[in-house]
């Protein structure tokens, strides 16, 4: 998927998506899928002391599904 206007979906895209069409979602989701990985990181720290940061799955599959429940009651 190509965007010609700095990251912003296609306007059928999102209407589709309005609708509940399966595949627009799917585009809108993989679309914010990094920012919603960077909004789910979290520090963790390991038996020695050692810090690390990983994607919390909870939180990554809470935005997904507000991000869909937005797009499904967004109004055109």
């Amino acid at each position: 998927m190509e965007n010609r206007e700095k990251g912003l979906l296609p306007y059928p895209i999102i209407l589709s998506a309005t609708k509940g069409e399966p595949e627009a979602m799917k585009i809108v989701i993989c679309h914010y899928d990094s920012q919603i990985s960077y909004l789910s990181l979290r520090k963790a720290y390991d038996k020695t002391g050692n810090t690390y940061y990983g994607v919390n799955t909870d939180i990554r599959d809470r935005l997904r599904s507000k991000l869909m429940q937005a797009v499904l009651v967004f109004e055109i």
